[in-house]
């Protein structure tokens, strides 16, 4: 998987908007357009350390970006977190009740809203699930002339974008797997 970090601002009413790939995506270039952005959508590999949760974080392309570097930066108008990555909700068994994941720390970041997954995701469910939210919550703006993402119809837009692949797949247990993992957090 090609790792991809797009994040999404607006500054003096434009949308602006920023997109690392592959080199790029580097954890220092990461961490300094977070500051700036208040949407992040990261599309990569991920891990959860159940034993340490703050070590738990993205591969990038020169390193892993952990949760607790996440936290210690000052991000001043978090809104959205996309996480487009395997197990960024995966919680530990023995602490059911605990937000030990990945998806709980970028809440507890300031992120307002957080897509994120329970388990392993189907590559190409991946994108088809972004675009369709993307596309939902674009549509949605425009509706209130506002510029940029507003995460306070993320939920709508991840029901929307999941309907539109369940439908047409099925209620089969692999059909199930490709829709079943993504989960919302936040308002």
């Amino acid at each position: 998987m090609n790792t991809v970090a797009s994040i999404v601002g607006v500054d003096n009413g434009r949308s602006l908007s920023s997109c690392l790939e592959a080199e790029l995506a580097t954890v220092g270039q990461v961490k300094l357009e977070m500051a700036s952005h208040g949407s992040i959508h990261f599309a990569c590999h991920a891990s959860q350390e159940v034993n340490n949760p703050l070590r738990s974080g993205f591969y990038l392309h020169d390193g892993r970006l952990e949760l607790a570097d996440i936290m210690q930066q000052r991000i001043p108008h978090c809104d959205l977190a996309y996480l487009s990555a395997c197990q960024t909700s995966t919680g530990d068994e023995k602490l059911s009740e605990e937000a030990v994941h990945i998806a709980g720390g970028m809440l507890a970041v300031g992120y307002r809203s957080v897509v994120a997954t329970m388990w392993s995701i189907k590559d190409s469910a991946g994108p088809v699930v972004a675009a369709r939210f993307y596309k939902y919550l674009m549509e949605q703006r425009g509706s209130t002339r506002q510029p940029g993402l507003n995460s306070t119809r993320a939920a709508y837009a991840l029901h929307y974008a999941l309907q539109g692949i369940r439908k047409p797949s099925g209620d089969t247990e692999e059909d199930l797997l490709t829709w079943v993992p993504y989960v919302h957090f936040g308002y």
